[in-house]
């Protein structure tokens, strides 16, 4: 299995519901490194994964859509807990839709899946695998 990764971050806010998360109950931010991987089997005719650019470029707009959100001030997330993992899996699924409507080239319908991991910090991460 081949793969590319691009990387790129955002900002956000929120707080959670339920003992579990303690002190982060109450409103924080947090800004994520955010790692996006494309996997196929085999190299495109090209030889390649994916173009790097168009996949960090749709990285860039997947993310410029949270960033510097308050995430409970959003309908979409509305009481719902935004975990790093959740997170993660919105930020895969926004990327999937992006691939399967063509924004990264006719050649990314080779692409088997999508894994993103949200970075909290240098010791704690979290990530989400979706197939294509």
């Amino acid at each position: 299995m081949f793969g590319i990764t691009v990387r790129g971050h955002v900002m956000i806010a929120h707080s959670f519901r339920g003992e579990v998360f303690g002190p982060a109950q109450r409103l924080h931010g947090a800004t994520y490194v955010v790692d996006a991987t494309f996997r196929r089997a085999e190299l495109d005719a090209d030889n390649i994964v994916v173009d790097i650019g168009l996949a960090t470029g749709e990285l860039g707009d997947v993310l410029a859509a949270l960033n510097y959100r308050n995430l409970d001030d959003e309908p979409e997330f509305a009481g719902v807990n935004t975990s790093t993992e959740f997170l993660a899996k919105v930020i895969a699924d926004r990327l999937a839709d992006r691939v399967r409507a063509g924004a990264l080239g006719k050649n990314a319908r080779g692409l088997s899946g999508i894994t993103v991991t949200l970075h909290e910090s240098h010791i704690a991460w979290a990530s989400y695998e979706c197939t294509l």
